[in-house]
């Protein structure tokens, strides 16, 4: 399988697309791995209306729900006009061949690979032998990413549950402490680690996400930036102004403040043109994942059309 780059140069699209790829030796873009993924050098002024640079629309293989098998899947996302696929691991009957035979078949790249295992296996559990088994769930999780030719992982950390086992200080701690012995495997294997803020208790002002991303000092170390979770804590124009080039990757969903709930992108009060601007000022370019409500190959070619909205490209 030849694994994609950081870069695809997908200037044009037709109904059924094989990106091209480049077909390098891990070692041979280490140094500038981080950097690529984040900055673009794209030269767009931030605007409203304007298109934030070169970014590629991918798919969480959980929302397309037409198909038998995992080719079946890749097709429909193919057709639907999304350029790359997220993966979960581990998950029943998904193995480096099936992956590789989807991508063989239909030619999208596997982008990313959220571990499925990080919120019962935490980082962060009281038990130090939970800990053991989440470090090598995650482990496991960045030799398959990098097997398949997924650049990243996506990780959560860990969870606030109560204040004497597993408090902030607990989280920050013991995640730190595992993540630290990841990051060599992941410099090895050219997998970025890119940790996701959610619903659970951690780091919940962007200064403090941003010191506990810039503690490891590694280029291998990232964030997921989900623009729905951000919302809800204050806007996410202003985390993404306060994470800058700590955005590595995106997750596209809409949240409703009035019902304090995550929703389809448009169907919320997201200032998309505002987070677009912020997003403009990094020189953001890379890859942009929907989480928002699945279906077959029409929903998800509307879901296509809202993230080039969000992301304002023109209409295709």
């Amino acid at each position: 399988m030849v694994k994609e780059g950081l870069i695809c140069p997908l200037a044009e699209r037709t109904k059924v697309v094989t990106i091209p790829t480049m077909n390098l030796n891990r070692r041979s873009f280490l140094s500038a791995a981080a950097s690529v993924a984040t900055v673009g050098g794209s030269t767009m002024a931030a605007s409203d209306k304007g298109a934030i640079g070169p970014t590629w629309n991918a798919v969480k293989i959980t929302m397309v729900r037409e198909g038998d098998d995992l080719s079946d899947k890749f097709k429909v996302s193919r057709d639907a006009g999304f350029d790359g696929v997220s993966l979960i691991y581990p998950a029943t009957d998904l193995t480096i061949r099936t992956a590789t035979k989807a991508f063989d078949l239909t030619g999208l790249p596997i982008h990313n690979v959220n571990n499925s295992e990080h919120w019962k296996i935490r980082l962060s559990d009281p038990d130090p032998s939970v800990r053991k088994k989440a470090f090598e769930s995650v482990k496991g999780t960045i030799q398959f990413a990098s097997d398949v030719g997924a650049s990243s992982i996506l990780l959560v950390v860990g969870k606030v549950t109560d204040p004497q086992h597993e408090n902030h200080d607990h989280v920050w701690n013991r995640s730190t402490t595992i993540i630290k012995q990841l990051i060599p495997i992941a410099a090895r294997l050219g997998v970025r680690i890119l940790v996701e803020n959610v619903g659970n208790g951690f780091c919940e002002t962007p200064e403090q996400w941003a010191r506990y991303i810039d503690q490891f000092q590694s280029p291998w170390v990232g964030a997921f930036y989900d623009i729905g979770n951000h919302h809800s804590r204050g806007g996410a124009d202003n985390w993404a102004r306060v994470l800058g080039s700590r955005i590595v990757k995106l997750d596209l969903k809409g949240h409703d403040t009035g019902t304090a709930k995550n929703c389809n992108m448009y169907e919320g009060d997201v200032p998309w043109g505002n987070v677009r601007n912020e997003l403009s000022a990094i020189r953001f370019t890379g890859w942009v994942t929907a989480e928002t409500k699945g279906g077959g190959l029409e929903r998800l070619k509307q879901v296509v059309q809202r993230m080039n909205k969000a992301m304002g490209k023109p209409a295709v």
